[in-house]
Formats: C-alpha cells, sequence, structure tokens
C-alpha cells in the first residue's frame, strides 16, 4: 500500500509540474522599443557648459560615459567620470522602456549630495529625445526636460532646461556627446 501512495504521490507532482510548464508565460523578448535605446550603447565622449543654476555654479564640464546592455536586453546601464564646476563627478544611469506607460524612463545617482527622487519619462519621435520630470530643489518643485537630438549614428546633443515660475524654460546644461570605437553590431542587445 505505501508503494502504491508513493507512486501516486510521484505521479501528482510530475503532472502538477507539466500543469504549471503549461501555464507559464512565454518568456518576453525586448521589444522594438527597447531595442532603440541601443544608440547609447558604446563608450561616450562629452563636452559641454553648466549655466548656474540652483544645481551649483556654471562652467565647463566633461565627462566619459560607458553604455552597456543590461542581461536580457531590457536596459542600458551607463556609469559615467566627469569633471564639472563643483569638481569630480561620477554616476550611474540606468536608460529602459516602460511597455505599460509606452514611455521612456532614467534613473539615475551621483556623487553629489542631490538625489533623484522622480523617475523621468520620455518618449522619441524621429532623432529627438525628450524627457520631463518634476523634481523637489530648494524647497520648490521644479519641472525640467531633457531634450537630447541625435546628430549622427556617433554624435548627439544634450539640452536639460528648467521651467520658471514665468513658464519659460531656462537651459542648464547643454553639452555635445561623440561615440569612441563604435562596433558594428554593438548597438543590439
Amino acid at each position: 500500500m505505501n508503494a502504491t501512495l508513493a507512486r501516486t504521490a510521484v505521479c501528482l507532482v510530475v503532472a502538477a509540474g507539466v500543469q504549471l510548464a503549461a501555464q507559464a508565460p512565454p518568456a518576453q523578448t525586448p521589444t522594438a522599443e527597447h531595442k532603440r535605446l541601443g544608440y547609447f550603447v558604446g563608450r561616450w565622449t562629452t563636452e559641454g557648459e553648466m549655466k548656474p543654476s540652483p544645481m551649483g555654479p556654471g562652467g565647463k564640464i566633461t565627462s566619459t560615459d560607458s553604455c552597456a546592455w543590461f542581461q536580457g536586453g531590457f536596459a542600458v546601464v551607463c556609469n559615467t567620470d566627469g569633471k564639472t564646476p563643483m569638481g569630480p563627478s561620477k554616476s550611474l544611469g540606468i536608460m529602459g522602456y516602460s511597455a505599460e506607460e509606452k514611455v521612456y524612463t532614467y534613473y539615475g545617482l551621483d556623487n553629489s549630495a542631490m538625489a533623484m527622487t522622480s523617475v523621468p519619462r520620455g518618449t522619441v519621435e524621429g532623432d529627438t529625445w525628450t524627457y520631463t520630470d518634476e523634481m523637489q530643489m530648494g524647497g520648490q518643485k521644479i519641472k525640467s526636460r531633457v531634450i537630447i537630438k541625435e546628430l549622427s549614428p556617433t554624435a548627439y546633443t544634450f539640452r536639460m532646461e528648467i521651467q520658471g515660475p514665468d513658464g519659460n524654460w531656462t537651459p542648464m546644461m547643454e553639452s555635445k556627446s561623440t561615440k569612441a570605437g563604435a562596433k558594428k553590431g554593438s548597438t543590439q542587445p
């Protein structure tokens, strides 16, 4: 009787496993929108200017960004080393796409005292990426936007602006990035 009970238990476990496997959703694959993030994969050098603002003093900025696909091909992770008017800068950025919200997302952190408290969301139309955000700065809510314009497969411009109380947008930072040593096929997950 114990042997029959054991065989029945094994059959039930196997049947349950087969049933669960049959119900498992198919493995997700990156969408065309995820793959579009591949534009940023590679090593980039950046030169630009920061305007005096609540973020700090104005002056020249330079950086080197190393961007690579995160495992699975749904996000691009960028490590950045740079120099700003406030001193050396290190940052980590994660670019992704929310299929549910149909927007691109950006998560970031750096070695400054400023912490991101929100997730900028963006769209891409042709060769122009536009991200918008609302953040707390100096005790007030400030609207910001970033506009990235692809100039070629190996160059883009970056402009960050904040919206004043009058509704007008004021540049905070402008730069140009150039890709170094682009490898054929390296932009796909």
